[in-house]
């Protein structure tokens, strides 16, 4: 069930909708939607009630924003949008708040894996506005909790990845359905995933299955198929 995340109230109106009807088995939000970032503190309320619903939360960046130096957005933009917005709630003590929601991050994370090394060093310091005081044990542990998903990433995302949380934590994504993903360019990601030396293939084939872990009910479902 999307939400929207512009307007807390419609967003909580919405969350009540998706389980007493619609039997939602996880939400979906987007990074930066109009104007409002995920870590905006007039959120609270939204988290707050996923907090306490233990829910599974899917965040992707805003694909279709302005061209930045003549490039659509979803080639490089949206990494870094992941990664201001994941930064950003670490800093407004989101993770610390709500610790029961199990987020899952599009294209691994976006460029956070490649740059959690550098927020752990120096994130931390005097000179980094820190109003909640997070500290680098907690960048540590709430970078590790978070779930990734493999859509057009593979193969160089999966290193920064694996270094900042664990094979478990990684969920097979394709991107399947929006303009910027193509029959090749998904199957280029699978192949690339499946040829990855830095994991084991047993791991390899358990992230075909890890979403499972995070949906139980749709896990039922798939089974009343078989």
């Amino acid at each position: 069930t999307a939400l929207p995340t512009d307007s807390p109230d419609d967003a909580l109106t919405e969350i009540e909708r998706a389980y007493s009807q619609l039997h939602t088995d996880g939400f979906a939000v987007t990074c930066h939607y109009n104007s409002v970032y995920l870590s905006d503190a007039r959120l609270d309320p939204v988290w707050k009630e996923l907090d306490r619903r233990r829910a599974v939360v899917f965040a992707h960046p805003n694909a279709y924003a302005p061209a930045a130096m003549g490039r659509p957005s979803a080639l490089i933009e949206v990494a870094f949008e992941t990664a201001r917005t994941v930064v950003d709630m670490l800093y407004a003590g989101t993770f610390r708040k709500f610790p029961n929601i199990k987020f899952v991050l599009a294209h691994c994370g976006g460029a956070l894996p490649a740059l959690s090394g550098r927020l752990m060093i120096l994130g931390h310091e005097s000179w980094i506005p820190n109003s909640n005081r997070t500290n680098p044990a907690e960048f540590r542990e709430y970078l590790r909790r978070l779930y990734l998903d493999t859509a057009a990433t593979c193969p160089t995302t999966l290193g920064p990845a694996l270094a900042m949380t664990t094979p478990d934590h990684l969920v097979y994504g394709s991107d399947c359905g929006v303009p910027c993903t193509t029959d090749a360019t998904m199957q280029m990601n699978i192949e690339a995933l499946l040829g990855y030396a830095g994991l084991t293939p047993q791991q390899i084939e358990d992230i075909g299955h890890n979403a499972l872990h995070l949906f139980p009910a749709a896990a039922e479902r798939i089974k009343k198929i078989k």
